[in-house]
């Protein structure tokens, strides 16, 4: 395993771990500026929505696992096929509320070396 990719799956497993911590600060760390985020049934959004909506989240529990699939990098881009299976926790009595599925990510390496998430396409879908 190349430096690379060592560096993209610590970055995956960071973003679980602060997922799952309600650590929106680092899972904004690990995005460029630019990021573009693309989900079913949105408009495509930035970083500064992804933060509005954590925010909205701060109480909601999240654990899940990334399952990466396929891992490629060309240069200072790579993207990354992972499997995500989520189960999210709202406050209170609600119920659970699972997802899961495919997202395909691409990642772009900095000028100071770090890989940033730049780009996601998020397939998710609830299931029983």
């Amino acid at each position: 395993m190349s430096d690379d990719e060592r560096a993209i799956r610590t970055l995956i497993d960071a973003w679980m771990s602060a997922s799952k911590n309600g650590d929106t600060a680092t899972v904004l760390s690990l995005m460029t500026d630019d990021v573009v985020f693309m989900a079913p049934g949105q408009e495509p959004f930035g970083k500064e929505a992804f933060a509005a909506m954590s925010e909205g989240m701060k109480n909601v529990g999240i654990e899940g696992t990334a399952n990466i699939e396929e891992l490629q990098v060309q240069g200072n881009w790579a993207f990354v096929r992972n499997h995500l299976d989520m189960t999210i926790r709202p406050p209170g009595n609600a119920a659970p509320v699972h997802r899961a599925g495919y997202t395909l990510t691409i990642l772009r390496k900095e000028a100071d070396g770090r890989w940033l998430l730049a780009r996601d396409a998020n397939l998710l879908t609830v299931k029983n």
